[in-house]
């Protein structure tokens, strides 16, 4: 494949830092990685002679003059940058709002202007995970579905409607700027240096706390956990293909679990032999969700590779040796859904 020109775009997070290091892996491409915030640490995710093949660069593209910093042609353009996470719908939805519609529209601005040949959309499961509870929608769910969410007025859903807009701008845009465009869903990615926001850094950090008995939070409730691998691998495979120009996909695995399963499992690999107990789970979470991937299969030749329970272990000990080593999470760690009280109405 000839080299190609690759902004990444939002690329110092954690599926942007995967993705990037697939590329180095398996591609020739010229890369740039565009953020605001650095919060990993580069050198464990990035040799030396991967770093001088990199381009970086650090600006607040809330800012429109922090595209000028950018070239203005891209063959791809991996479309990123968003505020993500349950706390944050839930803490500062107006903020989830604010941020995520403006990297949108500043990024559809720059775009008009610009000679770039593809651009991937990063979306979510989220977009049609009410779809199924209200509306009894099979699981597993193929790209079909109509999107929705549960509730307008409940911040959880804020992060899922700047999706949508994303997927429709982006898509109804490419035709009219002169790109070809292109949805990604994923679906429940995790791994290592995933941040302290979700449900799996959540679990671990708790052990690793010693909590006692442990709780499941919304017990029996279902999820399809992709490790970020195969994530990273779906997303840049979406791109390359010219049959999914145009069109979305879902990008996971097919193996439905249940909470209750997922947290015995960590309880497993780090040695508890305590008791649990079921807890309600974090307001707006839905009952099962667990994508139908057949159309990435058929178009892309798509296949997650690790297991789950092989990623959790992984995951387990990125997280064992970052607390081990006496690491506080830069942005909070593990918050209980007590702590989020649903929002008054009327």
């Amino acid at each position: 494949m000839a080299r190609k020109k690759v902004l990444l775009l939002g690329g110092a997070g954690f599926i942007g830092t995967f993705l990037a290091r697939f590329l180095l892996r398996e591609r020739d491409h010229e890369i740039t990685i565009a953020d605001t915030v650095w919060v990993r640490d580069l050198d464990e995710h990035f040799s030396a002679e991967q770093k001088a093949n990199i381009t970086f660069i650090d600006a607040d593209f809330l800012d429109p003059a922090a595209f000028d910093l950018l070239q203005d042609d891209y063959d791809y353009v991996y479309m990123l940058a968003s505020v993500v996470g349950v706390n944050p719908t839930l803490e500062h939805p107006e903020e989830v709002i604010r941020i995520n519609t403006t990297l949108i529209t500043n990024t559809l601005a720059w775009l008009r202007t610009s000679s770039v040949g593809k651009v991937l959309f990063c979306s979510s499961s989220e977009c049609y995970a009410g779809t199924t509870q209200a509306f009894d929608y099979p699981v597993p769910t193929g790209e079909e579905v109509p999107l929705c969410i549960d509730d307008i007025t409940h911040p959880r859903w804020t992060y899922a409607v700047t999706k949508m807009l994303g997927e429709s701008a982006f898509l109804n845009s490419g035709p009219k700027y002169g790109f070809d465009a292109c949805v990604v869903r994923y679906q429940n990615a995790f791994g290592p240096d995933m941040g302290f926001k979700h449900a799996i850094p959540h679990i671990i950090e708790r052990f690793y706390k010693g909590e006692s008995p442990v709780r499941i939070f919304g017990t029996d409730q279902t999820r399809a956990f992709c490790y970020i691998t195969d994530s990273a691998e779906g997303t840049v495979l979406a791109m390359e293909s010219d049959a999914a120009n145009g069109e979305v996909f879902h990008i996971g695995s097919m193996v439905e679990i249940s909470m209750d399963t997922l947290t015995r499992a960590v309880g497993k690999i780090v040695g508890y032999t305590g008791e649990y107990v079921d807890e309600e789970t974090y307001p707006g979470s839905v009952a099962r969700r667990c994508p139908d991937i057949s159309k990435a299969r058929r178009l892309l030749d798509y296949e997650p590779k690790v297991h789950w329970e092989e990623g959790l272990r992984r995951t387990v000990a990125w997280y064992l040796e970052f607390f081990g080593a006496g690491k506080v999470p830069s942005s909070g760690g593990f918050e209980p859904p007590e702590n989020f009280k649903p929002q008054r109405k009327g």
